[in-house]
């Protein structure tokens, strides 16, 4: 008993195109991701920053007029950033952030958010709770509410132990 062909965008492909629920589950999430990411990209391109660089400008706007160490700031970001130095050399050459290594502890680089970085988070604040009504504003705040809880769950016995995102 074969599987009936079915037309997706013009291509022919087979119904059940899933191993398992688990791989349907990842791929409509790893799907989802990408087209909120779009719309996020279009936003963040306007003021030529990642979305990787903003919330490093965010981390560090909230520690203000704190600096944060390096690997304390690597282990706060949303997804991993293999390559923290470069992000960080790009953004202290636009003068949105400070470098300076620790006095007490001469192995710790310090990182802080300039006056510029400040202004330019500010600057974004407006575009990017647009961009947000533009990807999730159309579902209603109950499943808003269950859609968090749901990929907490997901999340939760993947996340290192300490966590903020536990």
């Amino acid at each position: 008993m074969g599987m009936k062909p079915a037309e997706f965008e013009g291509a022919v492909v087979e119904q059940g195109r899933f191993d398992s629920i688990e791989q349907e589950a990842y791929l409509s999430l790893w799907r989802t991701y990408d087209r909120l990411r779009a719309i996020e990209d279009e936003c963040f391109s306007r003021f030529e920053v990642t979305a990787q660089q903003y919330n490093v400008l965010r981390l560090l706007k909230r520690a203000h007029p704190d600096c944060v160490p390096t690997l304390s700031l690597a282990s706060r970001l949303i997804s991993r950033a293999p390559d923290i130095t470069r992000m960080l050399d790009k953004l202290e050459q636009r003068g949105l952030t400070t470098r300076e290594r620790s006095t007490t502890d001469r192995r710790a680089v310090l990182i802080g958010v300039t006056a510029k970085g400040l202004d330019l988070i500010d600057q974004i604040a407006g575009p990017l709770s647009e961009c947000h009504r533009k990807q999730l504003g159309h579902l209603p705040s109950d499943q808003l509410e269950l859609l968090i809880s749901l990929l907490r769950s997901v999340r939760e016995p993947l996340e290192p132990a300490g966590s903020t995102w536990r």
